[in-house]
């Protein structure tokens, strides 16, 4: 049996930082955002498609627009970071997580949050998440 996967590329621009970080990422920083959105469906379409790629692009590329694109992702503990919202939030809130924003964390509330609450309703899966936080820096989450 096939296994059939479309797979959808999204960028966004965000900056950040990692609390508690040894080195560079412990500075207010920011990254342009490569996202691989990796997709399965029980059975094809109609047209015979896992989902059509500006489906994918409408939910989740919205998502991250309204959510992550030229923002802050700040963790909640880093109140120093959040005392500085007058200075960040100029048109658009900060992004606060519950989590530390690093690569790995921000892939996980991806394929754990946001694309099972935007694409489920459509009969279709997402399997696995890579976000590259630099052409040469890439983490991978993928569903068993």
């Amino acid at each position: 049996m096939e296994n059939v996967e479309c797979i959808r590329k999204l960028t966004f621009c965000a900056g950040h930082r990692v609390l508690g970080h040894e080195s560079k990422c412990a500075n207010a920083h920011g990254h342009n955002y490569s996202v691989f959105i990796h997709a399965v469906a029980e059975r094809l379409d109609e047209l015979g498609r896992v989902i059509d790629f500006s489906i994918i692009k409408q939910e989740i590329g919205t998502w991250l627009d309204t959510h992550w694109d030229h923002t802050f992702l700040v963790y909640e503990k880093d109140t120093e970071l959040i005392s500085c919202r007058n200075i960040l939030e100029k048109n658009k809130e900060i992004f606060i997580c519950d989590f530390n924003p690093t690569a790995e964390n921000l892939a996980l509330y991806l394929i754990n949050t946001v694309c099972p609450d935007l694409l489920s309703k459509k009969g279709v899966r997402v399997t696995k998440i890579e976000l590259h936080e630099t052409e040469n820096c890439k983490v991978i989450v993928e569903k068993k």
